[in-house]
């Protein structure tokens, strides 16, 4: 069978092969649990007052694993979405540290000021922004552009203001809270920040650290696996990305970390271009390996040679067998 139809658009796909997946592998959705807990990832609600270390240990002594990681820090105050990857799966972090970002909010103002000129200069801080990163950032403090894409006034009560805000990833919303203050003359600071959204990610599919506790007891105790409802599959981290969907001959040897040529193609997502972070998959829809695109889609249908350069392998030794 080819790769399941329910999570791609198949009319997105450039047919290279049309090839029939062997009894090797499995649906991503059908894997042991034992599996999924080392190869997931858990949209977590991170609570207010531990950093985001602090709560990816958490995690990380609660499920029992030697690694756990996380693709975009919150501040300790803050709260909301904290991307977890469970072992195996903090491979795919690359992949899910340039997604863009939506935040909720309170902007406290120093001083009165009037909704229109409130409005006014909230405008100043929509598209492309310039901004150096604060000083216990983790990056280097050179100034660097972001794109806002919106900044919505959501109330204003008083001297507090509700906002939300949509931007590129690595914002600093406590920086433009704090510049917002001086372009209105009053000074302002940010009063509470919640994330709401990264990438596909939004507020539905988080869970609490309580119910991720709970689900891995009942799974461990007694075989309940309704802890599948609170850990995605590591696929799940590369639903944004193009995607190469390979035949099942030519899985082992990009598992073992040789590069993918056109010769072991089923399918090209539409849209790829050269040097693109690109997922490769099985005929079943697992996920390979992370690569550069060496090849544009187009190329990778029509031309032969090096298609894309293997960048991180997810997949185990072994599942595959070598083919001719």
């Amino acid at each position: 069978m080819i790769i399941d139809k329910k999570r791609f658009n198949m009319k997105d796909f450039l047919i290279k092969s049309e090839e029939i997946s062997a009894e090797f592998g499995q649906y991503p959705g059908s894997i042991p649990v034992e599996e999924l807990i080392r190869n997931g990832i858990v949209i977590l609600d991170k609570w207010s007052g531990p950093t985001s270390h602090d709560v990816t240990a958490t995690v990380k002594k609660i499920l029992g694993l030697k690694r756990t990681g996380h693709s975009g820090t919150l501040d300790p105050k803050v709260t909301g979405i904290l991307t977890i990857t469970l072992e195996n799966a903090c491979k795919v972090i690359p992949a899910l540290q340039n997604l863009d970002k939506e935040y909720v909010g309170v902007l406290h103002l120093h001083k009165d000021v009037s909704d229109a000129e409130l409005k006014k200069a909230v405008k100043k801080f929509t598209g492309t922004i310039t901004q150096r990163p604060p000083v216990k950032s983790a990056v280097a403090r050179i100034e660097r552009k972001r794109t806002v894409y919106s900044f919505e006034l959501l109330e204003k009560k008083e001297r507090d203001v509700l906002f939300r805000v949509s931007c590129q990833a690595g914002t600093y919303i406590r920086l433009i809270c704090h510049k917002l203050g001086e372009e209105l003359g009053v000074g302002a600071h940010m009063k509470e920040l919640r994330r709401t959204k990264v990438g596909r990610f939004d507020e539905s599919m988080l869970i609490r650290i309580q119910d991720l506790v709970d689900a891995y007891e009942f799974w461990r105790q007694n075989g309940d696996e309704s802890i599948r409802n609170f850990i995605l599959p590591v696929e799940a981290a590369i639903e944004h990305l193009g995607k190469v969907i390979i035949k099942d001959s030519a899985v082992a040897a990009v598992v073992n970390g040789s590069p993918l040529y056109t010769g072991g193609i089923s399918r090209i997502q539409k849209g790829i271009a050269v040097n693109d972070l690109i997922a490769i998959l099985s005929l079943k829809g697992e996920l390979v390996a992370l690569a550069k695109a060496a090849m544009a889609s187009e190329d990778m249908l029509n031309k032969k040679g090096l298609a894309a350069k293997t960048d991180k392998v997810i997949m185990k030794q072994g599942i595959y067998p070598k083919m001719k």
